[in-house]
């Protein structure tokens, strides 16, 4: 059967037809190798983000996406892989606190992660903190790494995938990058070029999220696990809350620190909350019957008899880094300044807008608006209060740390922004609202 030409392919989707199989793959490989402008692809684009696409167009795409590139196979290395894969958020370093707990646990878990960008942290950034750490590793000293050390962390090549890499610039260049299917395309093309047995998800809402309302964070989880599951492979998912940063460190080697400590049994609750709930989703998709309770014991247990720590320790080693950070914080990149944020008045925290506290994070030198901008390691802010926290006036709230002194009143207005207090107590956020599985979506109810 022939394949109608791009500007049939265009009108098609314009007019919410649906696409075949063989249409999808002219678009893609023509993009790929050269055939097909970039206006026709912006406009298919925009008939996408429009129109959407049904759940076997969504597969198609993803799938022929996927072969547009290299794909990294872990069979050679022995054990359940199972991958988390998180949207971004402010403060979010979960990626450090549950890969080790997990591959405490038995089960490996290898991720390859990006920069940050914008008012998000980047998991990549997070890593090069650690003096020496090497970020980009070829297949071969992945999969060295994941069978040496039980876990991986490590940048995308360029050969994976490509196909989303240049979508990807012209989605933003268009006003498409929101489109739920391109999104669940571009993250799950990428998740399956990576051999594992298993993906995971954290979908974020909230402020400082992508996706902002908690109805699209769960049509993206929806649309991602079923992705997932039509590979043969476990995927769930959790909506998780993004309103306010998430533990009390924003920043590069703060998070690191901050995960050090959670990994010694001394991290924050929300961290923890998160954390386990992830890490429960885990061991299920690696097929470990366990209820939640039992999983919780589990991760209590590698806390405190060191394992998990330990697993972080050899992954920085293996993977050039300097392990005595996790027991002497000084040989971590610090800011030049530190200045305290303190209350304007007594009272509870009501909100911490994530969105502004990760804009004000790129102000002291903690992000990048660009992504040729360089990042400062030991800038940031460290939370003393949280949502929900009664505080005195003149009580700090937050610790600034600085690489860029000439910008801190701009930050200390932007904290002053996102920071409101009020007269009466509020409840602490929930921070797991959704499990997403094969099965559906449902409120969490694991406590």
């Amino acid at each position: 059967m022939m394949t109608n030409g791009m500007y049939e392919i265009i009108s098609k989707k314009r007019d919410g037809l649906e696409l075949t199989r063989e249409e999808i793959s002219y678009v893609i490989s023509g993009y790929v190798g050269g055939g097909i402008p970039d206006y026709q692809i912006a406009a298919w684009l925009m008939a996408i983000y429009i129109r959407g696409l049904n759940e076997r167009e969504l597969a198609d795409l993803t799938e022929i996406m996927l072969a547009s590139g290299d794909r990294i196979p872990l069979d050679g290395v022995p054990g359940i892989k199972i991958d988390k894969h998180s949207t971004g958020g402010v403060g979010d370093k979960i990626s450090f606190v549950v890969a080790p707990l997990v591959a405490a646990c038995g089960v490996r878990v290898p991720m390859l992660s990006g920069r940050g960008l914008g008012h998000t942290g980047g998991t990549l950034d997070k890593l090069e903190a650690i003096p020496g750490m090497n970020v980009f590793l070829i297949p071969a000293q992945l999969r060295s790494v994941l069978a040496e050390t039980g876990m991986v962390i490590c940048g995308q090549t360029d050969s994976i995938v490509p196909a989303d890499k240049k979508l990807y610039a012209l989605r933003d260049a268009t006003a498409t990058v929101s489109s739920i299917p391109l999104i669940a395309s571009s993250i799950m093309s990428k998740k399956l070029a990576l051999g594992t047995d298993g993906i995971v998800l954290d979908v974020k809402t909230g402020s400082g999220a992508f996706m902002k309302d908690e109805q699209d964070a769960l049509r993206l989880c929806r649309a991602m696990v079923a992705i997932g599951e039509k590979t043969g492979r476990p995927t769930l998912g959790i909506i998780s809350n993004m309103d306010q940063p998430l533990g009390r460190a924003v920043g590069n080697s703060l998070e690191i620190i901050e995960s050090i400590e959670a990994l010694k049994g001394k991290g924050p609750e929300d961290i923890m909350q998160v954390t386990s709930a992830l890490g429960f989703c885990m061991l299920r998709a690696a097929g470990i019957e366990t209820s939640y309770a039992q999983a919780i014991d589990r991760f209590g247990e590698a806390i405190a008899s060191g394992r998990a720590l330990s697993v972080f320790r050899r992954f920085i080693a293996a993977q050039g880094g300097d392990p005595r950070v996790c027991d002497d914080y000084s040989l971590l990149p610090a800011s030049p300044q530190q200045v305290e944020w303190a209350a304007p008045a007594s009272g509870f925290i009501e909100a911490i807008d994530s969105l502004l506290v990760g804009m004000a994070a790129i102000d002291t030198g903690a992000g990048r608006r660009k992504k040729e901008d360089a990042v400062g390691y030991g800038s940031g802010f460290v939370f003393q209060a949280k949502v929900g926290d009664r505080v005195e006036k003149g009580r700090t709230i937050v610790t600034v740390h600085s690489d860029r002194p000439e910008q801190t009143p701009i930050v200390l207005e932007r904290l002053s922004e996102a920071i409101r207090i009020g007269p009466r107590p509020v409840a602490e956020p929930k921070m797991i609202l959704h499990l997403v599985d094969k099965d559906g979506a449902r409120p969490w109810t694991y406590s």
